[in-house]
């Protein structure tokens, strides 16, 4: 058995400009951090027989990785032409549709496995390409490039991504004082919503490519509202972070009506105003899962009220390993059982 471990991540600024219908007409910049809640996938080698068998919120046992109804599990294992015998199982900290990044995490993790498998180990960017090959050219889904290459990286990450869609990253090393005061300030809240994201950046894409209404300006602004927040973040002035969080927040409205929803809008408003919290966004491109708000000084309160409207706050640290593989038991005899081979 093989078990890999896939971080999660919060984006900090730049979000949706790593959309190909954006940054290959403006180019791309993100700010991420990996935290460290997981997706963990499982690869065994079963004896028995020759059946692929796959466990998620679902499970699946066919003949053939082509019958395989999960798109991500399905083209990862045809692209290393694994043909049948091998069983996938996955878990998280978190669950899906939350906008921190399952699903790449599962995929990245997915890919891991499988290159752990096979002997072929492979650097960051090979991984995340890979991901985004598999999400981006051969599914076809309206998602960016972020969250594959800080599944592969993790850390404080800068992923500039060029009109050709060339992805290069840096890890900000800030001192370890530093990323602690980040985190004990940047709260996020659960809020027991989680929705899917593809229909929302679809509706993007789709007026991107259209070059109609104005969200290729507010794309345009929130890159640049990006580029001072990683300013900002390294230079160590957190508050500034926090009040740029409040221009994206109002800039990422404009992208879609489903980006938030009423209610989130009013409880954004009140601890603002209630709690000193300078700025926040909704995970993720959809009104649900978490929401992230910046709260300098009155944080045990914030966190008391949030509990008190039924939203948990979410405990993390920063994450700086990216995937890897935890466990391998399969050693030399994973050489034995690709490609439909017969077990010696």
């Amino acid at each position: 058995m093989i078990v890999t471990r896939t971080p999660f991540r919060v984006t900090l600024g730049g979000g949706g400009t790593d959309l190909p219908s954006f940054y290959s007409k403006h180019g791309g910049s993100v700010l991420a951090l990996g935290i460290d809640k997981y997706m963990y996938v499982a690869l065994n080698v079963p004896y028995a027989d020759r059946k692929i068998r796959l466990h998620y919120t679902d499970s699946e046992v066919v003949d053939r990785v082509s019958d395989l109804r999960h798109e991500l599990a399905r083209e990862a294992l045809l692209m290393h032409e694994i043909a049948d015998g091998v069983e996938v199982s996955s878990l998280a900290d978190l669950p899906a549709g939350t906008g921190l990044g399952s699903s790449s995490c599962y995929l990245v993790g997915l890919l891991s496995a499988i290159r752990a498998y096979l002997g072929r180990p492979a650097s960051v960017e090979e991984l995340a390409d890979e991901a985004c090959r598999i999400e981006l050219e051969i599914l076809g889904k309206p998602i960016g490039k972020q969250d594959q290459y800080m599944a592969a990286a993790g850390g404080l990450t800068q992923l500039v991504i060029a009109r050709d869609g060339t992805v290069e990253f840096e890890r900000i090393g800030l001192p370890g004082y530093a990323i602690m005061e980040l985190v004990s300030k940047t709260h996020l809240y659960f809020t027991n919503v989680s929705r899917a994201t593809t229909g929302i950046l679809a509706e993007q894409k789709q007026s991107l490519d259209a070059g109609t209404g104005n969200v290729e300006q507010a794309l345009c602004e929130i890159l640049d509202i990006g580029k001072q927040i990683s300013a900002a973040v390294r230079g160590q002035d957190f508050d500034s972070f926090g009040r740029l969080m409040h221009e994206h927040w109002l800039a990422k409205k404009r992208l879609s009506s489903r980006v938030t929803v009423p209610a989130m809008e009013d409880l954004y408003d009140y601890v603002r105003k209630h709690f000193g919290v300078l700025g926040g966004k909704v995970a993720g491109a959809g009104g649900g899962g978490f929401l992230m708000l910046y709260c300098p000084n009155q944080g045990n309160a914030l966190t008391a009220f949030m509990a008190s409207r039924g939203m948990s706050r979410l405990t993390y640290d920063a994450e700086f390993e990216g995937s890897r593989v935890l466990f391998n038991a399969l050693g030399s005899r994973s050489t034995h059982y690709h490609l439909g081979a017969t077990p010696p």
